[in-house]
């Protein structure tokens, strides 16, 4: 059978675990992220004993917006898109690969942790790529989509990576089960009020987007894409805007109040200045005091820091500190 077939085989098996959870296939999430055709998948012939036809994820490279990027996406129909000794190979190859085309690396996250039959091995697993992701920092942008349980050793990588979409209903974070938490506190807590959206979209601010569904998810992270670099080595690209720089913008003249205890928007002085009225905020859930997102000037890709008055009058405090923060810190990288 040819490695075609072989795919197309795992891919309808996967598809009768997953569908019915209301959950995509690892191969149709890919089709989602990538430009059409232009996936290719590597090391699919890299397998273990136990799985002979295939591992718990799949990696490769593709394009999007015709620029290249490399994928992993962790397939929950193979021993719950554990991770063993083999699959932690396939994915530290594949964040090289990135590393060395200095091109941006997504992880498709859909796990319920460590293998457990592999014991040592697959903590060993889990340690390589936390060290690949920190080598990878500041280099190459890094994106996790949060599409099912990231549990136990699963969930440490994405807090590493600069972004995290989680959907809504299947995407959880957390460290361990509900089950857990029982035997330990005695509370009884759901998967999602442990390590869903409400979770970490608004409270921990771990996630930085928030998505209804997975072809949300997949847009968005193409959308984002179009505003970074490949890597840090690189500009972003440039986008022809039909906005004239020199224009005057005179609503800015009567925007804010006289009165300093009436709030305003200050979406509406961004959208005002920025190209097309267009910017994509980034953790918009979560430290309302304060605006981070991505936008355009001129038709350049520029980071826009905002305190917002319509939330705590626009104060600093802590959260909205290590939001700002994480964001500059990104932005001086890139």
């Amino acid at each position: 059978m040819s490695e075609e077939n072989l795919a197309e085989n795992r891919d309808e098996k996967a598809k009768k675990i997953q569908h019915p959870k209301g959950k995509l296939s690892a191969y149709e999430r890919i089709d989602l992220l990538l430009d059409e055709g232009s996936f290719t998948e590597i090391d699919e012939n890299v397998v273990s004993e136990e799985n002979p036809d295939g591992e718990a994820v799949i990696t490769g490279s593709g394009t999007i917006h015709g620029r290249p990027v490399y994928v992993f996406s962790e397939d929950f129909s193979i021993m719950g898109g554990s991770l063993g000794e083999i699959v932690a190979k396939k994915i530290l190859r594949v964040m090289d690969l990135a590393l060395d085309a200095r091109a941006p690396i997504v992880g498709i996250k859909d796990s319920g942790g460590a293998r457990i039959q592999e014991g040592i091995s697959s903590l060993y697993g889990y340690a390589q790529i936390f060290k690949k992701n920190v080598e990878a920092s500041g280099k190459i942008p890094q994106i996790s989509v949060v599409v099912g349980p990231s549990a136990g050793g699963a969930v440490y990588s994405p807090a590493l990576t600069d972004f995290i979409f989680q959907v809504q209903g299947i995407g959880q974070l957390y460290v361990t089960g509900p089950g857990v938490v029982k035997t330990v506190t005695g509370e009884d807590v759901s998967y999602e009020e442990l390590g869903g959206v409400e979770a970490h979209g608004t409270k921990s601010g771990v996630s930085h987007q928030i998505c209804e569904n997975e072809e949300q998810a997949f847009e968005e992270v193409r959308y984002l894409l179009s505003f970074l670099p490949q890597s840090s080595e690189q500009k972003p690209p440039v986008f022809i805007t039909e906005d004239d720089n020199e224009r005057s913008v005179e609503i800015l003249d009567n925007l804010i109040p006289e009165n300093r205890n009436h709030p305003y928007d200050m979406n509406d002085v961004i959208n005002n200045i920025v190209d097309d009225g267009e910017q994509y905020p980034i953790q918009s859930n979560y430290a309302l005091n304060i605006i981070t997102s991505f936008s355009r000037i001129n038709g350049n890709t520029v980071g826009i820091i905002a305190n917002q008055p319509l939330d705590f009058a626009g104060v600093i405090d802590i959260k909205a500190s290590e939001k700002a923060a994480r964001f500059v810190r990104f932005c001086d990288a890139f």
